[in-house]
Formats: structure tokens, sequence, C-alpha cells
């Protein structure tokens, strides 16, 4: 069987450290992850113009996570927390390429950031800063390297990723200062921290929307090959 086309977003960097002119990034296991699940991963460039373009083409889009946030007004907070750091050409970009996808019902991962980004698009939410909203929050922004777990997430029973993962608890990676506060109508939160940090949602209306928190790329937890192995099955 041939395998199916899956875009993966970019990260992208202003001039300076690698290059002196803007560049994109990309960390090798996001593609690695797609691949071994049976995908062939290609990378997408931001360019809004070019979104319905690439949804043509492509079978699946994998929405990455990176060190910036989303717009607080894009879910109707009107100040913005100091911590806050944008990158309104990656938002914008990943935005077309999102919404066009779930019009066309293209599966959808979304990981970190991208799980984010997924909850304002589907009309939910965010904490903008969670030591804030959370005092007694775990550390989610964990010291460890990333290829070891951080803290469990209670999996919601009967969910989409309680039924690719078949665990009720997984042990994750963690790397984020923003979480989903609400979900938006009709999308179901799939998996909660400990300390109630929402940590995955999905959107039962769609084939296959699932977003989480952390980064099954990794694969820390046996849970998180599966997810990409469900993901790939959906866009055959």
């Amino acid at each position: 069987m041939s395998r199916p086309l899956i875009g993966i977003t970019l990260d992208s960097e202003e001039p300076g450290g690698w290059s002196r002119y803007p560049w994109y990034a990309i960390r090798q296991n996001y593609a690695s992850a797609v691949a071994e699940a049976g995908g062939l991963p290609v990378a997408l460039p931001h360019d809004p113009a070019l979104a319905e373009d690439w949804l043509d083409r492509i079978a699946g889009l994998v929405v990455t996570g990176g060190a910036f946030d989303i717009d607080p007004s894009m879910y109707g907070d009107s100040a913005m927390h100091e911590t806050v750091s944008l990158k309104a050409g990656r938002t914008a970009a990943e935005l077309a390429l999102l919404r066009g996808a779930l019009v066309r019902d293209l599966p959808v991962l979304g990981i970190c950031g991208g799980e984010q980004l997924m909850a304002v698009a589907l009309g939910g939410t965010l904490v903008q800063h969670i030591p804030e909203s959370f005092p007694a929050a775990l550390a989610h922004e964990q010291k460890t390297r990333h290829d070891e777990p951080g803290h469990p997430v209670s999996v919601t029973p009967g969910s989409l990723l309680a039924r690719i993962t078949g665990a009720a608890e997984m042990m994750v990676n963690t790397s984020h200062h923003q979480a989903v506060r609400t979900a938006g109508t009709g999308v179901a939160v799939n998996a909660v921290a400990p300390d109630g940090v929402i940590e995955g949602i999905e959107d039962p209306r769609y084939r296959f929307c699932l977003g989480v928190q952390w980064h099954p790329e990794f694969h820390t937890d046996p849970g998180d090959a599966r997810i990409f192995d469900a993901f790939v099955k959906a866009c055959r």
C-alpha cells in the first residue's frame, strides 16, 4: 500500500543563530514518527495563500509545537500576559491549513502548540500562563530531557485517545506554559494532568481530529507510537 502524504508544519526563526537570513526548522523526530507509522512526511512552508494547494495534495496534517504562543485576542482575551511570545506569520499559515483541513475532513493531529491552535480554531480558549492560573501546578515546562516522561495524564474513558492507546493513564513529556482552558462546543477533553491541567482534546464530529499537549514524536510512552499509527491509518 502506498504511503499517504502527510503535511507537517514548520517552525520559523528570524535571522541569527543558524542563518543570517530567516529560516525554517523542524526536529527530525516529527518526520521519523510519521514515516515509521507508514506515512510520507512533507514540510509545509508558511504561506496562507498556498494552503488550499497543499490541502489538495496531502492526506493528513500534523500541526507541530514550538516556543511561541497564540495571540490571546484570537480567543477573546483583551490583555496579553508578559510571558506571551508570538509568531504571527506561522500562526496565520497554520490556521489556514488547519481550518482548511477541517472543512475537508482531513485527519489532523495537533501536538503541543498545535493542540492549542486546534482548540482555538474549534472555539476553545487558553490559559495564558499556567503558574498563575494553577498555583499548585506541576512543572509543565520540564527540565529533564524530552525523551523522558515528566508526569502522568489520565486518559478519558471511551475517548478516541483511549481507544487508540488502550490506556487509562500515560506517562508524557511536557514543555508548555500555556494550556487549553475551555474546549469548544462539541469538543471533548481526552487527557488531564493530576493538577487539573487539560492535556488533550478531540472532536468526534470529524473522522480524526486529535490534539495532545505533550510530544508523542519522542515515543516516551507506548501509546505515543499508537497515536501516529492511528493517525496515518486514518489518512489512508
